[in-house]
């Protein structure tokens, strides 16, 4: 059995995933396609970034905001919808300010996923 409290005790609401997608063993299935996505993911969000690409990377963080509302992270999310309104408003001041901060959130999430999977 997977230590649940694990994923609660880091500020993961469990229960909105169990409402969206019916049971644990659904859920489990979820992050780990989350985990699979997830280097993948964050390099085209680097390469997007770097390159000035808003369009691109607005898709990608929309991605991300999308299975993070899904698995009840709640604050990669907020911080994920925050990209994707102001990569849409071309707002590049903001994402290079506010980059670091999401990447680190995202990373934060990676690990905890991956232990509670055992991977």
């Amino acid at each position: 059995m997977k230590n649940v409290e694990l994923l609660k005790q880091n500020g993961i609401d469990v229960e909105v995933g169990l409402n969206l997608l019916g049971d644990m063993e659904m859920y489990d299935e979820t992050l780990n396609d989350f985990l699979e996505e997830s280097s993948t993911r964050l390099s085209k969000i680097a390469e997007y970034k770097q390159n000035g690409d808003m369009p691109n990377y607005a898709i990608e963080v929309h991605a991300m905001k999308s299975d993070s509302k899904y698995l009840g992270f709640s604050k990669l999310a907020e911080m994920s919808l925050d990209h994707e309104m102001k990569s849409k408003a071309n707002d590049v001041t903001y994402i290079n300010e506010n980059y670091d901060t999401l990447i680190q959130e995202a990373n934060r999430i990676i690990d905890i996923v991956k232990t509670y999977l055992g991977k």
